[in-house]
Order: structure tokens, then C-alpha cells, then sequence
């Protein structure tokens, strides 16, 4: 089980981490959340259906791993163009989707974010300093979207495309002296562990 998923009954999955990688899981998700921000502060009695209908940004993030993750959703790079629509006309649909739509992308992220947050804390080290971390369900699907969405910032910092994530060897074979490797060690290891936990999870 040590740094693999494992399936457990009810559709959950386990796995076997150290304290160091259960520090490292924590301090990069937290990171995560403060890259995702802050939910909405509403007042107590503030009303839910005004809440409901609350307009979002209409143009993509500056940041971009916040623009990776909330993409366009029509007329981008990695999108086949509608039919009959210009450029002006997709990007005036992707700012429409994106003002009712944005809001409610980024308060699931940050709730999957703080479930992993909140079962790492769960956790009770060994005299060794392990533990075995053991997900329902349910835990394991916002895992498995987190894992993701680490992947994407990290792989949007190092500028790792699409097309060279099937060329994981070169990263690799970077030498210890550049001051990216701990970024890229952390960006295999949660490739490896989200490889695992998808496989655990298909029926």
C-alpha cells in the first residue's frame, strides 16, 4: 500500500503515507486554496436566492494556472471552433458562461481542497511517523479532482504542456542543481499517486 491507492469496501480507497508526505500533501493543497481564494463572506441573512444568481468574472484569470483551471469554455486553444461562430462570438459565449458559472467552479474546488485538508489532519501518525489514510467514497473523488488540480498549477509553473506530459522522462533526468526539481519531484509524485487512485477507483 506505501505510496500507492489500494480499493477498500463501500468504493474508498487507502493508502500509506510518511509525515513528510503528509506534510507536503498538506502545505500544497493549502497553497492551492489560497491560489483559488477565499469563498464568498455572506452575511448570515443574506438571501440564498439572490446568492443563487450571483454574477462571477466575465474574462479569464490573469494568473496562468488560475486561467488552466477555469478555462474558456468555448473558442480556446484546446477547443474545436463552433460552427459558424467567430472568434468575437465565442469569446462573448465564454465570458457569458464564465460570469454564471466561475463562482460556483471555484467553491467545489476549495470544498474538495478542504476535504483533503481536513482527512490529512485526521490522520494519527505511528511511532514511525506514518499513517494509513483511508477515503469513502466520496473523499476519494474530491482527491482524486485535487490531485488534478495540483497537477495542472504545478504543471502550468514548470510550463508543462499537455503534449509533454507524455514525456515525463526528461523530467527525470533534471539535475539536482535546478531550482526546479523539487517542483518537478512533487509533479511526479502526485502524477504517480493519481494514477493509482484512478485505477483504484474504476469498476
Amino acid at each position: 500500500m506505501a505510496g500507492h491507492f489500494e480499493a477498500t469496501p463501500g468504493g474508498g480507497a487507502a493508502v500509506a503515507l510518511d509525515e513528510v508526505e503528509i506534510s507536503i500533501l498538506r502545505s500544497l493543497v493549502v497553497q492551492l486554496l489560497e491560489l483559488i481564494g477565499p469563498g464568498d463572506q455572506s452575511a448570515e441573512d443574506a438571501d440564498p436566492l439572490a446568492a443563487l444568481f450571483a454574477e462571477g468574472p466575465s474574462e479569464p484569470p490573469s494568473d496562468p494556472a488560475l486561467a488552466r483551471l477555469f478555462p474558456d469554455a468555448y473558442g480556446g486553444p484546446d477547443e474545436p471552433a463552433e460552427a459558424g461562430k467567430s472568434e468575437e462570438e465565442l469569446r462573448e459565449l465564454s465570458s457569458e458562461f464564465r460570469r454564471f458559472t466561475e463562482m460556483d467552479l471555484r467553491s467545489g474546488k476549495r470544498e474538495d481542497a478542504l476535504t483533503v485538508v481536513r482527512t490529512l489532519d485526521a490522520l494519527s501518525p505511528s511511532g514511525g511517523g506514518g499513517a494509513v489514510l483511508t477515503l469513502t467514497a466520496d473523499e476519494a473523488q474530491r482527491w482524486l479532482r485535487t490531485l488534478n488540480d495540483l497537477r495542472l498549477t504545478i504543471g502550468t509553473r514548470l510550463e508543462v504542456s499537455d503534449e509533454d506530459q507524455g514525456e515525463e522522462g526528461s523530467l527525470y533526468r533534471l539535475p539536482d542543481s535546478d531550482p526546479r526539481k523539487p517542483m518537478v519531484m512533487a509533479y511526479l509524485w502526485l502524477g504517480a499517486l493519481q494514477e493509482t487512485l484512478v485505477e483504484t477507483l474504476m469498476p
